[in-house]
């Protein structure tokens, strides 16, 4: 005769009990709104760079494109922290216009 423990008579109950709970809880809620970044507030910013022996035109030309350059990457780093805040209020709008989710009258933890 197989010798059985006490364990496996506490697991047959257990076990159900387990499943039971796991499968009372509740389901996860929808997900928050998110927003897309536009591309132009995710693509790097390049910069100009000088050419290995600069003449003093090189010079002038490359000051004038990088400050172009550095000015549209302020105008996307702008945009992507505008579309950042947008959804930031999106969500929070979103958190409290959803109504919190009923817990069950009973949970023994």
């Amino acid at each position: 005769m197989t010798p059985t423990f006490r364990w496996t008579r506490i697991a047959q109950l257990a076990l159900p009990v387990m499943t039971a709970s796991c499968a009372g809880s509740l389901p996860p809620s929808a997900e928050p709104p998110r927003l897309n970044l536009p591309p132009a507030a995710t693509t790097p910013c390049v910069l100009v760079r000088l050419p290995g022996d600069p003449t003093q035109a090189d010079l002038e030309i490359a000051y004038a494109e990088r400050g172009l350059r550095l000015a549209a990457c302020e105008t996307a780093r702008s945009l992507a922290v505008e579309t950042l805040l947008a959804e930031r209020a999106l969500q929070d709008r979103w958190r409290r216009e959803t109504a919190p989710r009923a817990r069950p009258w009973f949970r023994p933890w």
